[in-house]
């Protein structure tokens, strides 16, 4: 790349930005650094980049209402979600949004670049996995589905789903199980 191209890199984790920073900073992007929203949005504001990587959780907040907001401004932007969450809701939910691509954490610069890359056609999309996904993944994403449609409201996610408060917000902590 003779011109650098800008992007856009919002994490809550100051280790993580630096380390990925730099990296693509090698394979030719001028990287700016944002560890809230509000700051990436000014960010996005002022320097128009043309991709952007976010993380799914940035502190408290949530990387997709920066999404909607950078999407709907540029909708040409090319917006890559990184999350060590990973749900179907809420991989649905960033592609609705205007990501081009979801990608898990641990995850490194060339797998970003390919996802900020890669061409919008399906012939990149992942195989099927062969084994079906274990029951207690397949409930720790139905939680996250009815949370996400009740907009992050605990209460009326736990009466959603006929259970108590409380218990969700247990099974809610629980690290999500990987199959």
């Amino acid at each position: 790349m003779n011109e650098r191209h800008r992007l856009l890199l919002v994490d809550d984790d100051p280790t993580f930005c630096r380390v990925l920073g730099r990296a693509l900073k090698k394979r030719g992007y001028e990287v700016l650094i944002a560890h809230d929203l509000a700051t990436g949005t000014t960010l996005a504001r002022q320097h128009k980049p043309e991709f952007a990587v976010i993380d799914l959780r940035i502190g408290q907040e949530s990387g997709l209402v920066l999404t909607e907001r950078l999407s709907g401004s540029n909708p040409d932007l090319r917006i890559v979600i990184l999350t060590g969450y990973a749900s179907i809701a809420t991989a649905v939910e960033a592609i609705k949004l205007g990501a081009i691509h979801y990608l898990t954490k641990p995850t490194n610069a060339d797998e970003i670049v390919a996802a900020l890359l890669g061409g919008d056609d399906t012939d990149n999309s992942p195989s099927p996995p062969e084994k079906p996904l274990s029951v207690k993944r397949l409930e720790w994403e139905h939680l996250q589905k009815v949370l996400l449609e009740h907009g992050g409201n605990i209460s009326a996610t736990a009466r959603a789903l006929g259970m108590h408060r409380r218990t969700l917000q247990r099974k809610l902590q629980k690290h999500p199980v990987r199959k």
